[in-house]
């Protein structure tokens, strides 16, 4: 019986990833993968469950590259620069590994993997910087459920057709689309609710750095307040 080990689990995702980037329809063959590694499929059952479970597998860890990635990627002290220059490398990282990117993003049916969810988790953390410096109309997850889906959507319709979205300046030009109706300048633009505005600075800066004035349960109560102060 083989023994299972995490080497013989990464050789069998590397080896589905090479399936996958060399298929012309973002399909593997399980025997395959099995036979690159060695192994037989009982293993790949033991391991995975099913094809499904070794996609999202593949999924996963195509996440964990991008987010160590993202995590490598130096922070400067503008959060605005810093949202715009996240969107440009997401829409490279598309670009340079479209079959791993559709896999981890087009709907699959019974997928389980986690991608979207933790990338949309990435992009919430970026946009509390921005609101904690006023720069957010509205709530960092609101803003992200209107990017996210540009984004990503963006991108599979250029793997998809490249020749039917092929503007080089799309991209820029989605993006600032969509950023000009969650950003704003409040040192230039008047605020409609400057309470509700003052409210979610101050939620997202205790969010981003903390404070050691209040106790637990006194942070908590005070998160909630400004939360509805924020929707008021």
């Amino acid at each position: 019986m083989t023994t299972i080990t995490p080497d013989v689990r990464a050789a069998m995702i590397a080896a589905a990833e090479q399936q996958l980037v060399a298929s012309p329809d973002g399909d593997i063959a399980t025997r395959a993968v099995c036979e690159a590694v060695g192994v037989t499929q009982p293993v790949l059952y033991r391991l995975f469950g099913d094809k499904n479970g070794l996609l999202d597998a593949l999924a996963d860890d195509g996440l964990r590259r991008y987010a160590e990635h993202k995590a490598a990627q130096a922070k400067t002290d503008d959060p605005l620069a810093d949202l715009v220059a996240g969107w440009d490398d997401h829409i490279d990282f598309g670009r340079r590994n479209p079959a791993l990117y559709q896999l981890m993003f087009a709907p699959r049916p019974r997928s389980h993997a986690r991608a979207r969810r933790q990338i949309m988790d990435l992009l919430e953390a970026a946009l509390l910087r921005c609101a904690a410096v006023g720069a957010l109309r509205i709530s960092p997850n609101a803003a992200a459920q209107l990017i996210l889906p540009a984004n990503v959507g963006l991108v599979l319709s250029c793997i998809a057709q490249p020749e039917l979205f092929d503007d080089p300046g799309l991209s820029t030009r989605t993006r600032d689309a969509i950023f000009a109706a969650v950003l704003t300048s409040p040192a230039t633009e008047p605020e409609a609710d400057p309470l509700a505005a003052a409210a979610l600075r101050l939620r997202s800066q205790l969010a981003v750095s903390g404070t050691d004035a209040l106790e637990p349960a006194e942070i908590a109560l005070l998160d909630r307040w400004l939360e509805r102060l924020t929707r008021a």
